[in-house]
Order: C-alpha cells, then structure tokens, then sequence
C-alpha cells in the first residue's frame, strides 16, 4: 500500500511539473513554502520546539545514564551530549544565534 501511494505521488508530481500550468502552479508555491518558512511565528516556533527536543534528550540521557551506568554506548553519550551543548550556547537550527 505505501508503495502504491508512494507512486500516484510521483506520477501526480510529474504530471504537474511537466506542463506548462503545472510549472507555474509550481512557482506559485515554491513562493509561499518560502513566505510561510521565512515568518517569524514559524521560524519561533520551530526553534522553541527544537529547544525542547533538545532540553527533553538531556533530560532523557541523565534518567537513563541513572539506570544504565556505564553501559551506555560511547556513541549515543556523545550525541546527546553535542545535543545539549548544541542548546546552551546560544546556536539554533537557523544559523542564528539566540539574543
């Protein structure tokens, strides 16, 4: 079933991109994906989440590194760790910095 979606997908893209209404139709909302990621609410919104994603896994590491111990992978410990460090100096996902 999900490849049988998978595929009207993409014959329905295709469809639309390949004819000339179907191009401008395409610019049209290209521009008002661009707008709509461009807005400061979104752009807020999207970095308040990332921050609580990111406060969630610190939080979900110290909780698990309690009843692990040292059996945690080195790798994993690693991630969570830039995560959060990631979260405290002031970067987000937009290459901005927080003021």
């Amino acid at each position: 079933m999900r490849y049988r979606l998978t595929f009207i997908a993409g014959l329905a893209l295709g469809y639309v991109i390949g004819t000339r209404a179907g191009r401008e139709r395409y610019e049209q909302l290209k521009k008002s994906a661009r707008q709509f990621a461009q807005n400061p609410a979104v752009r807020n919104t999207a970095e308040s989440a990332a921050q609580g994603g990111r406060d969630l896994a610190g939080k979900a590491y110290h909780a698990v590194s309690d009843k692990v111990g040292d059996k945690m992978p080195a790798s994993v410990a690693d991630r969570v760790r830039s995560l959060r460090d990631r979260g405290q100096n002031g970067e987000d996902d937009w290459g901005t910095t927080n003021t």
